[in-house]
């Protein structure tokens, strides 16, 4: 008997999901509402899409593993990408101070335009899986409340499946849906801190194409709005600067204030690098940035044939650069259960949103706990168990600025390598407890050359 599956929606979460499905089911149809671009070009239906994204090593390791045979990061590399180690790669001030670079490797992140990243793998996805991509706008779930049959198009076509996944991202409908099919009391949670990205390319100037990523973070700990700025290496010697302001703090979009606010951060290193390069994009704001939490995994009733993944189930504030990683993990769980049981077998869709649902909550907590520190927040507060995991938090970022133990551990969490627990390990407690046995650097820990490259590029 021929098997079929259904995702919804042709973005990362999606396309990952059809290569955790190609093996189990004899056809996989994805579809999507927009037109789809042949290379490497913004899409519409991505409110997130021209600001800065970070494939962090969990998510690639995730991605590799779900599409075996094909690697997604030498494709991405070769298309012009950039691997950056969190340990020498980068010069971040933080809260607690500017972060030592050591020559020891630490995990690495991908860099691109959020454009190459979902081209090289809906390649990588349709061209060595049976999925097959199709455009068309889904209305409604097929079923009763005991299994889902399929998905209602545009036009109230049908199209039948034994599984269906909605992976529709933050616009996605399920819950709406559900209730049609008489699925209710699903709670879901939202955190808005109001921030605001403001994002524009840049072409790298002479001489500047080895200069590390660079950013100043946000400071949620002094009671005024949170405002923090990047420059990133993408693709085609280009700087994607990216500016993120919460409620209060939000960066402006014209020219001129782009680069007064980046002056203004904390460290004025952002502004001063890109006041000599050459902008080769207007300047693109979005506020789609708040964290939402649909608890499918605790509704009282949840039925066969139904699986929700990555924006759909859980969005992040960007700031935090999880939610391709978080998205790559649900799929590879969707993997592991339908392998080992098939797409119909009884509590399958149930199993994996639990399972889901579990590699949710790490990211969920680090984005939440940081958020709800901001003046204006809306959707919640910091309670005494906030405070108290802020303060070891602090600690062990403290401890971080010039101890490699402390770096090591909070690189494996951000990297999501490991969960938050890494920070608990007698190694990390013991690092936070000794603090750093490096004095704090003055300023960015840039190397003489770096050095001269930033007063080159300085028209401030």
């Amino acid at each position: 008997m021929s098997r079929r599956a259904v995702v919804i929606g042709a973005g990362l979460a999606g396309l990952l999901a059809a290569a955790a499905l190609s093996t189990a089911v004899d056809e996989v149809v994805v579809l999507d509402r927009d037109d789809l671009p042949e290379g490497p070009e913004h899409r519409k239906g991505l409110p997130q899409g021209r600001h800065a994204h970070l494939l962090m090593a969990g998510g690639l390791t995730a991605i590799e593993e779900l599409v075996p045979g094909v690697s997604v990061r030498e494709r991405l590399l070769d298309a012009g990408a950039h691997e950056i180690s969190l340990s020498s790669g980068m010069v971040a001030l933080t809260a607690e101070g500017w972060l030592h670079r050591w020559r020891r490797e630490g995990p690495s992140m991908i860099t691109c335009s959020r454009a190459l990243l979902d081209w090289v793998v809906r390649d990588a996805v349709t061209g060595s899986t049976r999925a097959e991509v199709r455009r068309a706008a889904v209305t409604g779930l097929l079923g009763d409340a005991g299994r889902v049959r399929g998905v209602r198009l545009d036009g109230e076509t049908e199209l039948a499946a034994d599984l269906v996944v909605d992976a529709g991202g933050r616009g996605s409908r399920v819950t709406t849906w559900l209730a049609g099919l008489g699925v209710t009391g699903i709670r879901e949670r939202t955190v808005d801190s109001g921030l605001v990205n403001a994002t524009r390319v840049y072409r790298v100037p002479d001489g500047a194409a080895r200069f590390p990523l660079t950013i100043v973070h946000a400071n949620p700990y002094v009671s005024r709005p949170g405002r923090s700025g990047m420059v990133l290496p993408i693709e085609g010697d280009r700087w994607m600067v990216s500016l993120a302001g919460t409620r209060g703090g939000e960066p402006p979009a014209d020219p001129e204030g782009f680069l007064r606010y980046t002056l203004d951060l904390p460290d004025p290193i952002v502004g001063r690098l890109i006041s000599g390069a050459e902008p080769l994009t207007g300047i693109h704001i979005s506020r789609s940035t708040s964290n939402v939490r649909r608890y499918l995994e605790k509704a009282p009733r949840w039925p066969e044939g139904l699986v929700v993944l990555g924006d759909a189930l859980a969005t992040f504030n960007p700031a935090y650069g999880q939610g391709m990683s978080v998205a790559a993990m649900g799929a590879r769980v969707l993997a592991a259960e339908v392998r080992r049981d098939g797409v119909t077998a009884a509590g399958l869709a149930r199993r994996v949103q639990r399972g889901v649902g579990r590699s949710v909550d790490a990211a969920w907590s680090m984005a939440v706990s940081q958020d709800v520190l901001y003046p204006g927040v809306r959707g919640g507060r910091p309670g005494a168990g906030d405070r108290l995991v802020t303060a070891y938090t602090r600690r062990m970022m403290k401890a971080a600025t010039g101890s490699y133990a402390a770096a090591s551990a909070v690189w494996d969490v951000t990297s999501m390598r490991t969960g938050p627990e890494r920070l608990f390990s007698p190694g990390a407690l013991l690092a936070a407890l000794a603090g750093s046995p490096l004095p704090p650097p003055a300023g960015a820990p840039l190397t003489p050359g770096e050095q001269k490259v930033l007063a080159a590029l300085d028209r401030t």
